[in-house]
């Protein structure tokens, strides 16, 4: 899958199997050089590790990847002065953290991407995941790429993980 940011620079377009899907981006667009908390997608070639999904709000998708249900604890520190930088952990942490069981739905589907994970090099952006759009408009996100969750499905469902790779170009 590549995607390449819009025109207007706030939506991206990603193609996967031939087929073009809108997509939210970072607040910041997207950037080579990826900083924790500056809002934007980083550049470059990122594997899918495994997709989490809330098991209260759909059941689960058919796709080749690792998958498992979020918990009310799940957590993702993003603390990059942590051990557990970019890493999931249980809440409550004594690290600042993203909840991962979330009320506005963004990840009632979301996928862990393989960015800043091998080694984690503390400040180089965590959590960059893959989820669900914030709504029809597409608002942007903190750093992750968003899909509306029919379009997520798909490619989930189609992705093979030897070979598919997500490119932010």
């Amino acid at each position: 899958m590549t995607l390449f940011v819009s025109a207007d620079g706030k939506t991206g377009r990603a193609t996967f199997r031939d087929r073009a899907y809108r997509c939210a981006i970072g607040r910041g667009g997207i950037a080579r050089h990826k900083t924790e908390g500056d809002g934007v997608s980083p550049v470059g070639d990122f594997g899918f590790v495994r997709v989490l999904y809330r098991p209260d709000r759909g059941d689960v998708i058919g796709t080749r990847l690792d998958i498992a249900p979020i918990g009310r604890t799940d957590g993702w520190c993003d603390d990059p002065g942590h051990a557990d930088y970019n890493r999931p952990v249980a809440l409550p942490h004594d690290a600042s953290c993203e909840t991962l069981w979330r009320d506005d739905g963004l990840y009632d589907l979301v996928v862990v991407t393989s960015h800043n994970s091998d080694p984690v090099v503390p400040g180089a952006g965590s959590a960059i995941f893959v989820h669900v759009a914030g709504g029809p408009d597409y608002p942007p996100t903190e750093g992750c790429i968003a899909f509306a969750r029919e379009d997520l499905e798909l490619i989930l469902r189609e992705w093979n993980p030897g070979n598919d790779r997500l490119v932010i170009a």
